[in-house]
């Protein structure tokens, strides 16, 4: 498989691991005790990575989000909760998900992917994307479970953050490009029906573009790796996806 094939690929099982922690029954539970309601958890919490920083950087950084929405879940409770404290038990609370969900995963998967990431972060420019930079900067736990599911947050940061800049690529706007996602995460990210932009014949396309460079992009970082080391990306990945599946299978 190569670089390209590998970014395809991995992207839909990353966005949905790296993000699966965020409203679980374990997180909510860790918010409650933060005084924070889930969602100020996760706009200090995941921005937190990045420093005590201003509002407005959040908002860049959280390109797809109604930037009023960031005044609820960042800047306003950041009057009364410091960013890095929040995104320490942000961080706390994906470990302890990982352990929960990924118990079952062949530990040989897990390093898999751990060492397989590391290779990847080690080509991203320091910098470029303060997202990425932040959970870098996260020393990754003892236990492999959490090691690998940091690196599939980090993983999903990088498709995040490079996606923003093929959005700009191709002439998109973020709220242009949230709709063309999906409507159903448009509203999920704060805005609503007189926020619909009109729509254009070429939007689409435009869309479908930046889908392209994102694809384009990553590959380029994920062709630092050999092909045991995609390889063994991938199956881990897989593997954690699949006991994602099973945690929250019905009955």
């Amino acid at each position: 498989m190569d670089a390209h094939e590998l970014a395809t690929a991995l992207a839909n099982p990353v966005q949905s691991l790296g993000a699966a922690f965020y409203f679980a029954e374990g997180t909510r539970e860790r918010a409650a005790a933060q005084g924070l309601n889930v969602y100020q958890f996760y706009g200090l919490g995941r921005a937190g990575v990045m420093g005590n920083v201003e509002p407005e950087e959040v908002r860049e950084a959280f390109a797809f989000f109604h930037p009023d929405v960031i005044d609820v879940i960042y800047a306003a409770p950041r009057g009364t909760h410091d960013p890095v404290a929040v995104a320490a038990a942000h961080v706390d609370a994906a470990f302890a998900f990982a352990d929960q969900t990924f118990a079952s995963v062949d530990p040989a998967l897990l390093a898999g992917v751990v060492d397989a990431t590391r290779w990847v972060m080690e080509g991203v420019d320091a910098g470029r994307y303060p997202l990425v930079d932040g959970y870098r900067r996260v020393d990754s736990p003892p236990h492999v479970t959490g090691g690998a599911y940091l690196a599939t947050i980090q993983l999903r940061e990088l498709r995040g953050a490079v996606h923003i800049d093929a959005v700009a690529r191709a002439a998109l706007t973020p709220t242009q490009a949230c709709y063309l996602q999906d409507p159903t995460v448009f509203a999920l990210h704060g805005y609503h029906d007189e926020d619909v932009p009109e729509m254009t014949e070429d939007l689409p396309a435009r869309k479908e573009r930046a889908e392209a460079w994102t694809d384009e992009s990553m590959a380029r970082y994920l062709d630092v790796m050999d092909d045991h080391a995609r390889a063994a990306l991938l199956d881990g990945v897989r593997a954690m996806a699949a006991a994602l599946a099973d945690q929250v299978a019905p009955g």
